[in-house]
Formats: structure tokens, sequence, C-alpha cells
């Protein structure tokens, strides 16, 4: 099966499980086939969440979603280094920034530093958490979603 064959197919299904979302369904496999990501605006329930999590079911990614809060940290979304007492060493344990489909809801409504976190994860597919850096995996795409209906606490992107 050529590879414009497998995309037709892959549209195709996508377009059954979200009614009504073709332009949607179309940035989501631009942004996939280009290495890129996207920013989505829109009201709550157009099928935002569903859309990107079919995408992950059917080409086998790992999905997360992160909500984006005033209160979240860079570590929040990259990971932290986690003290061992067994050994008295330090572990690096992954955020959810670690899957390939991310699901960055709301991204208007969290601090620039942990909207920095993320511009550095999306532009140079690395986190840089103390002195090390960490590789995303290949397959890495970022969903962000803002709705322009609310935007009371918000902070502009």
């Amino acid at each position: 099966m050529s590879h414009h064959a497998i995309i037709t197919e892959l549209k195709n299904w996508l377009s059954k499980q979200i009614i009504g979302q073709e332009k949607l369904i179309d940035r989501l496999l631009i942004a996939l086939l280009a290495d890129g990501h996207l920013l989505v605006e829109g009201a709550p329930g157009l099928a935002k969440t569903k859309a990107i999590k079919d995408l992950s079911r059917a080409i086998e990614g790992d999905f997360h979603r992160i909500q984006f809060t005033p209160d979240l940290l860079p570590s929040d979304i990259t990971g932290t280094e986690v003290y061992r007492p067994e050994d008295g060493s330090f572990r690096f344990q992954q955020g959810p920034i670690f899957h390939n489909l991310v699901l960055a809801d709301e991204i208007n409504r969290a601090p620039a530093k942990v909207q920095s976190a993320l511009l550095e994860a999306m532009g140079e597919h690395q986190v840089s958490v103390g002195r090390e850096s960490f590789t995303l995996p290949p397959l890495f795409l970022v969903m962000a979603t803002q709705n322009p209906i609310e935007q009371e606490g918000t902070y502009p992107l």
C-alpha cells in the first residue's frame, strides 16, 4: 500500500470518528506529516480532545492530555529529579511531555515559564531539567488549544 493510500485511509477513518471537523482532521494530519504542531482555537465541545485521541489510537501512538492552569509549573510537564533514598542518588522522572501525542489544553491559562518549557520541547524536541537535556520521542506532536470565549485569567501567547 502506498503512503498516499495509507494517509487517505487514515483520513477517512478519522472522518468517520469525528463528524464535521474536516479542517481539524486535515490540520492534524499536516502537523503529523510535517513533524509540526498546531494551535486550535475553539469553544468547548468541538471534538478537539477526541480528534487527537483518535489519531493517537489510529497510529498506535502514546497520548497524554495536560490541562494548563495558572498554578502549573514547568516541572509538571517536563518532569523532575526524584531522590532515591536507598542509594542517595537522584533519578529523572519523565513528565507527560514525553508522550508521542500531547494535548496542551487551554495553553493560554499557563504562565510564561510553563509556556516556555513547552516551546522548548516543541522547537527542539528536548526538555532541559537542571543541567541536563532529555530527548523527546522521534514522533512528537503537540496540539495546543485555547478557548476564544473565556479570556479572563489567561496569559497571552
